[in-house]
């Protein structure tokens, strides 16, 4: 049998028509498959690999972490030199209250650990989510996605979890002395790149002040230089008690992690011992990896470049097709007036060779989030992929 064949012999599918590209190599912002096709990765496995396929940085620090180790023992009892190094950097990039650092493996199981750590450390049970959101798919995670159409088959999942509308100031009066923590993307990723207002950042951070409730950010899709900060709620002037990364993390690598104060995150330590565990979470070889990128992202000043990058794609995109452009730097959502024709103009991308997608809350919406080293021709390119595409 050859591997399309396995693929769908023997490998679980998550949808009934997966695409199937058959990629036999992978390099900057470029894919190739088996027939040697080329395409550009217009989504970087969604919003993964912010600084390329296979960057020469990242392959390096692979190699040489290899020669020395790799898994030692489940996570949190060795001094692991990739593990220390990394946390000190990651707590260098925050505010001084984020300086106490959980790896794990993925998105998903960043969002449990955080969950657990928000209903500990407050002894609390509420928490609060928004409509439209996605952070994982795990229980918990799924607990507090905001679509019950890929909820309603895994019930029950966790109690005493309340939903109201994002971006809607009104909708705060909902935290009360009963929730535990509220969880919420920075900008909303699955719904359509959403992004919020400043007033409504500063009143759900007074609110959450005001009531003694855990503010929890989700930085999984927007983290590491993605809408032209480090981390997006670097631009609505507010600090999350407890935040929430992955996806860009590692240059392509798993890896994930929950953040918090040493204050908070030391409950998880005691009564009882062992209150969050992972075996695999921070592998050294996927901390090396990530150092690695953090130094691109700075060495490279990429941040710098995202915002005229995103101006780029806001200057040739234009259709009347195309209803609007949502999003902040390279996460950006075109929509489209249903999904019949967005799927059509997705389709007719990837046989002229550029992946797009579309988004899993809003389907009339098109996915542009790009490697970050994308260059200015790269995108002029792209849009002219898109644009035939909607012809």
């Amino acid at each position: 049998m050859n591997s399309r064949e396995l693929f769908y012999s023997n490998l679980a599918q998550t949808s009934p028509k997966p695409l199937a590209l058959e990629i036999v190599k992978a390099e900057g912002i470029y894919l190739w498959d088996a027939d040697g096709k080329k395409y550009i990765d217009l989504i970087s496995g969604i919003s993964v690999s912010n600084i390329g396929h296979r960057n020469p940085a990242i392959v390096t620090a692979i190699k040489e972490q290899v020669d020395k180790y790799l898994h030692l023992m489940v996570y949190g009892e060795y001094i692991q030199s990739p593990q220390v190094k990394l946390a000190k950097k990651i707590s260098d990039l925050l505010p001084a209250n984020l300086n106490s650092v959980y790896f794990v493996n993925s998105g998903s199981e960043a969002v449990e650990g955080a969950l657990k750590l928000a209903k500990k450390y407050s002894n609390r049970t509420e928490i609060i989510a928004f409509k439209n959101a996605y952070h994982g798919s795990s229980h918990g995670a799924l607990s507090v996605m905001g679509n019950e159409r890929l909820k309603q088959p895994f019930r029950p999942l966790l109690p005493d979890v309340k939903f109201i509308e994002y971006n809607n100031i009104d909708r705060l009066k909902n935290i009360n002395h009963k929730t535990a923590c509220v969880i919420a993307e920075t900008i909303q990723g699955e719904a359509g790149a959403i992004v919020p207002s400043q007033e409504f950042m500063t009143a759900l951070r007074e609110a959450c002040n005001k009531n003694g409730a855990l503010l929890i950010l989700d930085e999984i899709q927007t983290g590491f230089a993605r809408t032209g900060t480090m981390f997006a709620f670097e631009q609505f002037n507010i600090v999350p008690d407890i935040m929430t990364i992955a996806k860009g993390f590692a240059g392509s690598m798993p890896l994930g992690a929950f953040i918090s104060s040493k204050e908070i995150m030391t409950t998880l330590a005691s009564n009882p011992a062992l209150g969050h565990i992972t075996t695999f979470g921070g592998h050294p070889v996927s901390c090396a990896a990530a150092l690695a990128s953090i130094d691109v992202i700075e060495s490279e000043k990429l941040i710098s470049k995202i915002k005229s990058k995103e101006t780029l794609f806001r200057k040739y995109l234009k259709h009347p097709k195309i209803k609007d452009i949502h999003g902040r730097g390279l996460l950006l959502a075109l929509e489209f007036e249903n999904f019949s024709f967005n799927k059509k103009v997705i389709d007719r991308c990837i046989a002229n060779g550029l992946i797009a997608d579309w988004f899993l809350f809003a389907d009339n919406c098109f996915r542009i989030a790009p490697p970050l080293i994308i260059t200015e021709d790269e995108i002029k390119n792209a849009c002219e992929i898109i644009l035939l595409a909607i012809e």
